[in-house]
């Protein structure tokens, strides 16, 4: 399901340099830790101003994103998002053969469509700009429809569109561990002329009857190819394989995959997937016929919401198979408002800001929204400001309502922003005027983005009075020392996180015995399965974390004993943890042992001993 974590996530991954940038990314109790191929391309001030990022720090070869509490769920809204499960795979030295995570059909279909779709949306895009050019000169008179170079010309900008099925054969077979020919082969199967030049009766296969789409045929369809190569894959992977000899896999195994699933495509997965991608169309056209205004309003409104949640794919497939059944579209006219919103926006920071390191970035995002790309608009500047994302849903929504209510369509899959407008341009009645409203619609959400933001938008001092979840009371309690030891003030240890007090206050005792106690009766709230961190709620409501060692993550669990987990309700002096000193010294680690409140901020003040040293059960920290 959708986290209320993604749009940090997001925000998180666009600001460490985009996931292509990320070698590999795992958690300890209270960061994200990063290997990145380019430290340099992170905008480092950008995710530490962000609401629910504490700080970052680069250190040793790693760029580590502080969380707090929620780090769990941030890391697991991270990997989702981005589809990064190769690469936490790969930080925590595991297999990708482990079990996967369960999603319910909605997420699925969503993860399934984004997979197939994103190795080739530029090429697509490319196409559909070319077919919307050759639309808009045929319309002005600069090129006849019949000429030889339209038509030429055409037929490149079509071919990605006509022949969909063989190209996402070859996606999703990539995401259904199926051979890339054998997907290839059953999208070409799908095109092939026998079945699209309508001069050959197509009734039965074997005496059963077999059913063609709505449009006569499967090219340029989407849904039906996609769950050809799903069953394909679960097919070839758990039963062919299996009961084939290994002395004729070679060739045996594709035969059975390719002509069966062929077979069962036109039974059975075409004509329901094409029913399934036709409903969703007409629900979407008749609520356009229903209400102009409420269609627009409410896609154009959404669909950034969908955008940070990964949920817009699910529109995408159904726009396609609309042009390909009745050759326009009204579902993606609807979110024409959201790109030049966006953009508007930026201008707006851009001039209004005193941020340098906004400033910096916004001439890029201003530049790539044009283009239709508005990843760094939204990720960089308005949703880590939260007031300005919404306001570009409230144009965006307006502008959907004008296009769909003046009557707007597309006609053709072209590009964003300034890109998209030919899509609008209806090359057989080479009627321009769509393109027209298009162009003054996009250019008034431009100019109302600027200036809400040159109206509304604040210039806000930092403020690091809040923390991320101040929950406790303010009664007060003191916590007894968990770690025999000397005690060091918190701001004089190495690692900055904790010596910065950017995590909270507390102090840092050097352990002369290796077992940790507990502080305080309440509830182990975390515990890294490294065993080397653990958060401790107390009865009273402080958030305590004690960390063993300095980056004693990266000993992955050794040298480390738990005696509780997550989850158990603990009394003042139960032992949590055991752990080996000079193993952990050996292996170059410190023991410096921070114990820290997280959510200082809501206590008046939070006084440590002026002992020197203390043992288990001595007062170490009194919250005021």
């Amino acid at each position: 399901m959708a986290s209320k974590y993604d749009g940090l996530a997001r925000i998180i991954i666009q600001n460490v340099g985009g996931k292509d940038n990320i070698t590999s990314i795992t958690h300890c109790i209270t960061r994200l830790r990063f290997k990145l191929k380019d430290e340099s391309k992170a905008n480092t001030e950008i995710l530490k101003d962000t609401d629910g990022i504490v700080t970052v720090i680069q250190s040793g070869g790693q760029y580590m994103v502080v969380i707090g509490n929620h780090v769990p769920q941030v890391f697991d809204a991270v990997i989702s998002v981005g589809h990064l499960e190769n690469k936490s795979a790969l930080a925590a030295g595991e297999s990708d053969d482990g079990p996967k995570e369960k999603q319910n059909p909605f997420n699925a279909f969503i993860s399934i469509v984004t997979s197939v779709f994103t190795p080739f949306l530029g090429v697509l895009s490319a196409c559909g700009i070319l077919k919307g050019v050759l639309a808009l000169l045929s319309a002005v008179g600069v090129l006849a429809g019949d000429s030889s170079t339209y038509n030429l010309l055409y037929s490149l900008g079509d071919a990605a569109f006509y022949f969909l099925p063989p190209i996402l054969g070859v996606t999703a077979a990539k995401k259904f561990k199926l051979p890339e020919l054998e997907g290839l082969v059953l999208g070409l199967a799908l095109v092939y002329p026998y079945l699209t030049d309508g001069a050959h009766e197509i009734s039965h296969l074997f005496g059963i009857p077999v059913t063609m789409p709505p449009s006569g045929n499967y090219t340029s369809s989407v849904i039906p190819i996609i769950a050809a190569v799903a069953f394909a894959g679960w097919f070839e992977n758990k039963v062919v394989k299996k009961i084939v000899p290994d002395t004729i896999k070679l060739f045996a195994v594709p035969f059975l995959t390719v002509t069966i699933t062929y077979c069962l495509t036109l039974f059975i997965i075409g004509p329901v997937a094409s029913g399934i991608a036709n409903v969703l169309g007409l629900f979407f056209n008749t609520l356009n016929e229903i209400s102009p205004i409420i269609m627009g309003a409410i896609v154009g409104f959404f669909w950034q919401i969908l955008f940070i949640f990964g949920l817009h794919w699910s529109l995408v497939p159904i726009s396609l198979s609309n042009m390909a059944t009745t050759g326009q579209d009204v579902i993606l006219v609807a979110m024409l408002g959201t790109t030049f919103a966006q953009t508007g926006a930026c201008i707006g920071i851009y001039l209004k800001t005193r941020d340098k390191k906004l400033k910096g970035l916004a001439p890029a995002a201003i530049v790539s929204g044009m283009a239709g790309v508005t990843e760094p608009a939204i990720y960089g500047l308005t949703l880590p400001k939260k007031a300005p994302f919404f306001r570009t849903c409230v144009i965006s929504g307006i502008a959907g309502a004008a296009l769909c209510t003046l009557g707007v369509k597309a006609y053709q899959s072209a590009g964003m922003g300034i890109f998209s407008y030919p899509a609008y341009v209806n090359a057989q009645t080479k009627d321009t005027s769509g393109m027209i409203i298009a162009i003054v619609i996009s250019l008034l959400c431009l100019v109302a983005g600027c200036i809400l933001e040159l109206l509304f938008y604040k210039n806000e001092s930092k403020d690091s009075s809040k923390s991320l979840e101040a929950s406790a009371t303010t009664n007060g309690e003191v916590l007894v020392a968990p770690v025999k030891g000397e005690v060091k003030p918190l701001t004089e240890i190495a690692d900055k996180v904790f010596s910065s007090e950017a995590m909270g206050k507390g102090v840092a005792i050097v352990p002369e015995e290796g077992k940790v106690y507990a502080p305080a009766d309440g509830t182990i709230s975390a515990f890294f399965n490294t065993g080397h961190a653990i958060g401790l709620t107390t009865a009273n409501g402080a958030q305590v974390i004690i960390h063993v060692g300095m980056d004693t993550v990266q000993l992955e669990g050794k040298g480390f004993e738990p005696k509780v987990k997550q989850g158990d309700v603990v009394k003042k002096g139960d032992l949590l943890l055991e752990f080996d000193i000079d193993f952990i010294k050996e292996a170059g680690y410190s023991v410096e042992t921070p114990v820290v409140i997280t959510n200082s901020d809501a206590y008046a003040d939070i006084i440590p001993t002026d002992a020197k040293t203390v043992v288990n059960g001595n007062d170490l920290i009194t919250l005021l």
